[in-house]
């Protein structure tokens, strides 16, 4: 009964996002181009960062934020390359990152993703019932090839490593690893823009959201730029700043739970205080993540 309730809250969840991206102005929304290496770009509009490979074997996109940016968002690729698109790779199944899925998967191209992706995203498009069949426009806006552990692509000179992260930000996320390039496209599961939000509703995980951090370490280098859902390029040593708060208000707050104090008596400690100015004005407040903290720890 957990699970179901669980899956129909998310199925919700999918559901608002939608519903918000269509009330939303985007008339405004200009996409920037962003060079990471001779045939590596990310896009910047509204939305999650769209990683951007391109060569003579054609586009392959990471995300691809609202269905409104769509022809903006093509248009900058073709800006940069006359390639077709041919694959785009989800990050996880939020609508920031999955909305212009309908329109390109409606043009043709292969859509990519965990399959926990898929999962969530066919069970909002019915709002969990599991009988009803999708229409094909329906059909054409979900992942047609799915991946339980990790999936390599061969393309642009570029060996891309996608894999599992495991619960984390969500149930689905995945890195993407371009290794000649040296580059990790990361999805939300680490940003520069707040504190880490583990997403409840689609069984995330901050103890998943840890080992992501020290994931994208052991596969890095001092070299290797990271590229996150939301905000800038990062270095490991800003996964590692980050890595080092999360680590420290962590200890902080299994230390009020193993001195017997409630949730109310930490989040009144302050266990974040002096990272809030930096961290603390994104999405996830600081008392908020501190209830993700203790839930998890207790």
């Amino acid at each position: 009964m957990k699970g179901m309730k669980g899956l129909i809250a998310c199925c919700l969840v999918v559901l608002s996002a939608a519903s918000l991206a269509q009330e939303r102005d985007f008339s405004q929304v200009e996409i920037a181009t962003h060079r990471l290496a001779d045939n590596l770009y990310y896009l910047q509009g509204a939305g999650g960062n769209i990683g951007v490979s391109v060569g003579e074997d054609g586009v392959f996109l990471i995300d691809d934020q609202f269905a409104p940016l769509t022809e903006r968002i093509l248009a900058a690729i073709r800006g940069v390359t006359d390639q077709p698109v041919r694959f785009v790779l989800n990050t996880h199944h939020h609508g920031d990152h999955t909305g212009g899925n309908q329109n390109l998967g409606s043009a043709g191209v292969v859509i990519v993703a965990h399959e926990n992706v898929r999962t969530i995203l066919r069970n909002g498009l019915t709002s969990g019932d599991l009988d009803r069949l999708l229409t094909a426009d329906e059909r054409a806006g979900l992942p047609v090839v799915t991946y339980t552990d990790s999936v390599r692509f061969h393309l642009n000179g570029e060996n891309i490593h996608a894999f599992h992260v495991g619960p984390a930000h969500t149930i689905g996320d995945s890195f993407v690893h371009f290794q000649n390039a040296n580059i990790i496209h990361t999805g939300d599961v680490f940003r520069t823009t707040g504190y880490p939000y583990v997403d409840g509703n689609a069984s995330g995980s901050f103890l998943g959201i840890v080992a992501g951090y020290e994931k994208l370490l052991q596969i890095s280098n001092p070299e290797t730029v990271f590229v996150p859902g939301h905000g800038v390029p990062s270095s490991q040593d800003d996964i590692r700043e980050q890595l080092d708060m999360i680590y420290t208000i962590r200890d902080r707050v299994k230390a009020g739970i193993d001195g017997g104090l409630s949730l109310e008596r930490i989040q009144s400690g302050k266990p974040t205080a002096e990272y809030d100015a930096r961290w603390g004005n994104g999405r996830i407040k600081a008392p908020d993540l501190v209830a993700v903290i203790y839930n998890e720890l207790m």
